[in-house]
């Protein structure tokens, strides 16, 4: 992330446990989906007035790469699954999860047909470090990071064929999405 994590603790204490819940849900974001650039959740306390128990409000905001924000928000009135505190902060990064799932399909949508893209083979791979590189037919070493991949990083291996779309990082040329294809690619 671009921005380090914030949270805010409204009519409450700020919770070590509670932070570092919120703290692995958006590292396994970051794992899954990459590209966040911000965010910033607040964690609301029960209230006051309630008789008995306390419901717990979470609101979790997304930046991500082009202005692309991403809401979500568990505040059910009777809803008494959230008198926990985790339980609330799972319910939101579960949203939070959906809509980016949504994100990265309409991008898949997106990116032109495979077959006007140009062609190149896995050449380097470093699943430890989320990153590889492709060979073009044209003999250019292009990177690529596993969020530029369009089907399961995973399943990539050294070999297998790719389409991929072009963009210029800012160490040269860069893959902004990769489909394999062919030899080389691990099946279903």
């Amino acid at each position: 992330m671009e921005t380090s994590l914030q949270i805010v603790w409204e009519h409450m204490e700020p919770s070590d446990f509670l932070r570092g819940r919120i703290e692995r849900e958006v590292a396994a974001l970051e794992r899954t989906f990459g590209r966040i650039t911000s965010c910033k959740v607040f964690v609301e306390g029960p209230s006051h007035r309630q008789h008995k128990g306390g419901l717990f409000a979470v609101r979790a905001r997304l930046l991500l790469p082009g202005g692309l924000q991403i809401d979500a928000s568990r505040n059910p009135p009777q809803d008494h699954a959230h008198e926990d505190a985790y339980v609330v902060v799972r319910d939101v990064f579960d949203a939070l999860r959906r809509q980016l799932r949504e994100r990265v399909r309409e991008r898949r949508e997106e990116v032109q047909h495979p077959d006007s893209q140009p062609h190149g083979v896995i050449s380097q791979l470093f699943p430890e470090r989320d990153h590889g590189f492709i060979r073009a037919d044209d003999g250019r070493e292009i990177y690529f990071h596993r969020n530029a991949v369009l089907t399961e990083f995973d399943k990539l291996r050294v070999g297998a064929e790719v389409h991929f779309s072009e963009d210029e990082g800012r160490e040269g040329p860069q893959a902004s999405s990769v489909r394999a294809y062919g030899v080389g690619a691990r099946p279903d």
